[in-house]
């Protein structure tokens, strides 16, 4: 296929604290050296952009001698931690920021959605957003009023269609916004983490419009988003960045798992609970434990794992849950609490240590993240979901023969790799 997007050498520098350039003064300087043909001062200055460290310097480059191509039809999904450069290398190809250095060469009309609200303008109503959008994009009044009804029935806006899209909630106008950039025919659709603002179902419909864009209409798309499981079920190249560099491109599960084993957050398998030390009852801390009580952050497959809650009460209480969500890839796996719901339990005051069991042979090899629940009620009721404290790694045991005959490291599919209990039964 035909490259659809070429990125050489590309390369954007900020200036901490400043809007634009910076001051009147660089400006100067900079005008002064380009007049005698001689290189900006400020290209040979600047830092990486890590955003962990304070650094030196006033300049940094959000984008540093980026390099690649997109094929026409292909899905190139863009990943990394937050700062990587991932919405500011969108910006550029989109054209809603100019690159410091470097070039740009793309074929074709681009649609993009970077934020809540990009393109759209807050005082008109939903259809004149969307005609509005068809203008910029080049399409004639005729073509817009083709995909009009199919644009409002895909967001699901119909009744707000008329009301100016101040009046939207985010997840609104989301859903009108990337009807628009997807149904209005571009060559080229650029898609960044907005989709989370969306219910689960429209993020399911919008994963497969997407799909139906690239395998049917041909049409390139660039995804940027931190859930990884809709990156490998869309995407057919995968593109890992940074502090503002790519590192990697190629294979999306190769791309992915290299991102998981040496990027994403660092392995943490102790929590001592900073806050709420006010309140009436708390967590205190969390571990992540193996059979000895040890605290540890990687386990093999057929290693059972202890999730030990300590809580504090200071008054007594009538009825507690306590437990944990264990996510993978922003999803889900399971919540599990410690309550029996059949009965109330009565806690007195004092700490307790509660722990959960997650069974061997259950998880697949991954990283995992553990977000504490703490529910209780006494005079009033009082639910605490922490956000996403602990994170521990599960490895393949490759010892286990009947499941690795033939197999290759990391081909199992799915969140969980449980031991069935298998019956066989002779039958005439």
């Amino acid at each position: 296929m035909s490259t659809i997007i070429k990125v050489e050498n590309l390369s954007k520098q900020y200036r901490l604290g400043s809007v634009g350039t910076g001051t009147l003064s660089h400006d100067i300087n900079r005008l002064w050296h380009k007049m005698r043909g001689k290189e900006d001062p400020f290209m040979t200055i600047g830092e990486e952009n890590d955003r962990t460290s304070k650094g030196s310097s006033d300049y940094v480059w959000a984008l540093k001698d980026i390099n690649f191509e997109v094929a026409q039809g292909e899905v190139l999904g863009i990943i990394g931690r937050n700062g990587a450069g991932k919405s500011t290398l969108l910006k550029v190809l989109s054209r809603t920021t100019s690159p410091t250095k470097g070039t740009v060469k793309i074929k074709g009309r681009i649609a993009s959605l970077l934020e809540v609200g990009t393109g759209f303008h807050p005082e008109l109503s939903g259809k004149e957003n969307i005609f509005l959008n068809g203008a910029i994009l080049g399409m004639t009044k005729n073509e817009i009023k083709s995909k009009f009804d199919q644009i409002v029935d895909f967001a699901g806006v119909e009744r707000y269609i008329d009301t100016p899209v101040k009046r939207y909630s985010s997840g609104m106008y989301v859903r009108l916004a990337f009807a628009v950039a997807a149904h209005l025919e571009p060559d080229i659709l650029i898609v960044d983490e907005v989709l989370s603002v969306g219910d689960l179902e429209f993020q399911k419909k919008a994963l497969g419009k997407m799909q139906d864009v690239s395998n049917q209409q041909g049409r390139t798309v660039l995804f940027v988003s931190h859930n990884l499981s809709s990156l490998r079920a869309l995407c057919t190249r995968g593109m890992l960045m940074v502090n503002g560099k790519v590192v990697s491109q190629g294979n999306t599960n190769e791309i992915i798992n290299e991102y998981e084993k040496n990027y994403s957050l660092d392995l943490n398998a102790e929590w001592v609970n900073p806050y709420d030390r006010e309140t009436a009852n708390f967590v205190d801390t969390i571990k992540v434990l193996d059979r000895d009580a040890l605290v540890r952050d990687t386990f093999l497959t057929t290693e059972s794992i202890f999730i030990e809650m300590k809580i504090v009460i200071k008054e007594k209480i009538d009825y507690v849950k306590v437990g944990f969500e264990l996510l993978k890839n922003q999803e889900v796996v399971f919540r599990s609490q410690q309550v029996d719901m059949n009965k109330m339990n009565t806690f007195s005051p004092g700490n307790y240590s509660i722990i959960g069991t997650i069974p061997a042979l259950f998880l697949n090899e991954g990283q995992y993240y553990i977000r504490p629940l703490f529910s209780v009620h006494c005079l009033k009721s009082l639910m605490t979901i922490y956000d996403a404290v602990l994170t521990f790694k599960v490895k393949m045991d490759t010892s286990i023969s009947e499941f690795h005959s033939n197999l290759s490291e990391n081909t199992h599919p799915g969140i969980i790799f449980p031991s069935l209990n298998w019956e066989i039964t002779k039958y005439e």
